[in-house]
């Protein structure tokens, strides 16, 4: 026979499970609205300043002499997408300081508005998850303008997420690298998946241990997204120099019209 003592207990029981599912509801759900602020909104947000503090950066390098402002070709021609630079005369950049910005990455593969600082190092506090950069230069890889493998990082997901958009690159897509000098252009070649320890595919010639013969771009990222399992690579190889006194290339000409 069930007795007083017993429904009381039992009423207890059933109100404090009820204050338990109720606060493992408004938790859940507040870790769930962080998330979502984390992964998407704060990308947006972060990745909007990093995309002002590159345009602002280029409009520093930009020259201010009337005669450098590229022109719009006459109907029926075609620009010369490839200026005639002699590649001994290709500068190299000196290595900047730790965290310091010297380049910005553009890809219009991630976007018509995509463009990004790349700054000296890999620091996550520094560089990485900074509002004013985002991508880091490997120090160990080679220097910017210089024969090997110029290797970058940058997240994929959350601060920013520079490299979201990584896994959607074509073979042939366009990859600008912008300094006070020019445009540095490379096209995209193929990706590959490997182990966080993998790091020789910073080497000059990346997976390799040959002696380099040519510029190459390396683009490094976690995999899948959310997680850091593995390593997203992306390999493009040197195409041309463009120098700033001989304007934007026609491709990213809309991200410097308030530059011209």
């Amino acid at each position: 026979m069930r007795t007083a003592a017993d429904t009381t207990r039992r009423r207890g029981l059933s109100r404090a499970l009820d204050i338990l599912q109720d606060t493992a509801f408004t938790v859940g759900g507040l870790i769930l609205l962080f998330l979502v602020w984390h992964t998407w909104f704060n990308d947006i947000v972060a990745g909007s300043a990093q995309n002002q503090a590159s345009h602002q950066l280029s409009q520093e390098w930009s020259a201010p002499a009337p005669s450098a402002t590229p022109t719009e070709p006459a109907e029926g021609q075609t620009p010369s997408p490839k200026p005639s630079v002699d590649p001994t005369k290709i500068p190299v950049l000196s290595t900047a300081a730790e965290g310091e910005a010297f380049a910005t990455l553009i890809v219009p593969r991630f976007g018509a508005t995509y463009e990004r600082v790349i700054a000296e190092g890999i620091d996550p506090e520094t560089v990485l998850n900074n509002s004013s950069t985002g991508v880091g230069h490997y120090p160990q890889s080679a220097a910017l303008g210089a024969i090997g493998n110029f290797a970058v990082a940058a997240h994929r997901t959350t601060f920013g997420a520079p490299f979201a958009e990584i896994e959607k690159l074509r073979i042939g897509d366009r990859i600008y690298v912008e300094t006070q000098d020019g445009w540095y252009v490379y096209s995209y070649r193929n990706s590959s998946y490997v182990w966080p320890a993998d790091v020789n595919v910073l080497n000059p010639v990346p997976a390799t241990n040959m002696e380099a013969g040519q510029r190459l771009l390396t683009m490094t990222s976690c995999h899948p997204e959310l997680s850091s399992a593995e390593r997203i690579i992306a390999y493009a190889v040197f195409d041309y120099f463009a120098p700033r006194e001989l304007g934007v290339p026609a491709e990213i000409q809309h991200l410097r019209k308030e530059a011209a």
